[in-house]
């Protein structure tokens, strides 16, 4: 249906969809509560979910990045929080630990990773600086030939459990901005202090404040070239934010379903209230717009598979449009439903309050709509 996909890609779906409605759907409730899904996350590498698009050797499935944002939508229907989870560890993460890590530390974590074995998170975000992140203040020195990281990183998903971090740290002075960065992989220890994070929504997804107290690695460590770790930070957060998109776009076709359930079967004033044109508009309107999303996402993720230089302004528009379809739907279906979408039993309630961390994590839309300006620049 979708010219961007194949048929490899709708059997992806088909795997993914058969694991959510017999594994997510029945957990994600404790998932909301507080559960973090570390042995979903192992059944989901043993299906090649976390990161399809690696060779088998690694964990993989030799398939392609749309392979692997189909699956985040499909479990994003369910479950936001472990989408959000496993995006991070397949589109940064494994991505990160596959193209620029050192043999020496892809050899040890890779595979682990990609099964869902070991979980690393990615720490970029400080107190001082979320979206912009050329400002962070985390430090890597060098002393005594190793690099000694200090700092304190915040909102960092997967921090509460994970079992080492990739850490972007300033290797230069700041003024340099993003000529002074690198990213680092650091294996948790007695250095790392990590404290919960209480959030409105995307429960279980560990989020912490992650203090690093001089944290010594050797060069094996350097996640590609010192100060030269901006450039794969911005290819990260493009990954994330397509697979963004698509947790958003997964959030809202389940808030969509939902509510299209339930308007069928409800009465009020003698008919049906999928029967009232307010409702009738309401649905057409946002199947509309799912539907254009979903070409948005897919395209996105076909150009970054592609190699077409069009891949980063696709993944803005990708996260800025998923993220507002997710929020809008969601409200949406909460209003159809009335006391029952508000009630905190309800998928939809719950499906509300993750929505709203899309507009914000992987950079807030404001600050998108500023790069994808300055990207429509250059095109011009």
């Amino acid at each position: 249906m979708y010219p961007q996909l194949g048929d490899e890609h709708e059997l992806v779906r088909k795997t993914a969809r058969e694991f959510v409605e017999r594994r997510v759907a029945p957990l994600a409730r404790k998932i909301d509560e507080g559960e973090y899904p570390r042995q979903l996350l192992r059944e989901m590498g043993e299906l090649a979910l976390i990161a399809p698009y690696l060779p088998p050797e690694y964990g993989g499935a030799g398939l392609d990045f749309r392979s692997m944002v189909i699956g985040v939508e499909e479990i994003a229907k369910a479950s936001p929080a472990l989408a959000t989870i496993a995006e991070v560890q397949g589109s940064m993460i494994a991505y990160d630990l596959f193209h620029f890590a050192s043999e020496e530390i892809r050899e040890k974590w890779l595979e682990r990773v990609a099964k869902g074995e070991r979980i690393v998170a990615f720490a970029l975000s400080e107190p001082c600086c979320g979206s912009d992140a050329a400002a962070i203040q985390t430090s890597a020195k060098r002393e005594g030939g190793e690099w000694v990281l200090s700092g304190t990183k915040l909102w960092i998903t997967s921090g509460l459990y994970a079992d080492a971090y990739i850490v972007v740290a300033r290797t230069g002075p700041p003024e340099l901005r993003h000529k002074s960065i690198t990213s680092f992989f650091v294996e948790r220890g007695n250095c790392v202090e990590v404290s919960p994070i209480k959030v409105m929504g995307l429960h279980g997804t560990g989020t912490a404040e992650v203090k690093l107290n001089g944290c010594r690695v050797g060069d094996e460590a350097v996640i590609g070239e010192v100060n030269k770790g901006f450039s794969i930070v911005l290819e990260d957060l493009n990954n994330g934010r397509t697979n963004v998109g698509a947790i958003g776009l997964g959030a809202a076709e389940s808030a969509f379903e939902e509510a299209y359930d339930y308007a069928r079967r409800r009465t009020a004033f003698g008919k049906a209230l999928v029967e009232f044109q307010a409702l009738q508009h309401y649905f057409a309107n946002l199947y509309a717009q799912i539907e254009a999303v979903k070409n948005v996402v897919y395209t996105a993720a076909y150009f970054k598979d592609k190699g077409d230089p069009a891949f980063p302004l696709y993944a803005q528009i990708a996260k800025v449009l998923g993220s507002r379809l997710a929020v809008d739907a969601t409200r949406i279906a909460v209003q159809i439903m009335g006391g029952y979408g508000y009630s905190a039993d309800s998928r939809v309630e719950m499906l509300y309050r993750d929505a709203k961390a899309t507009e914000i994590y992987e950079g807030a839309n404001e600050v998108l709509l500023n790069v994808l300006f300055k990207l429509l620049e250059k095109i011009g």
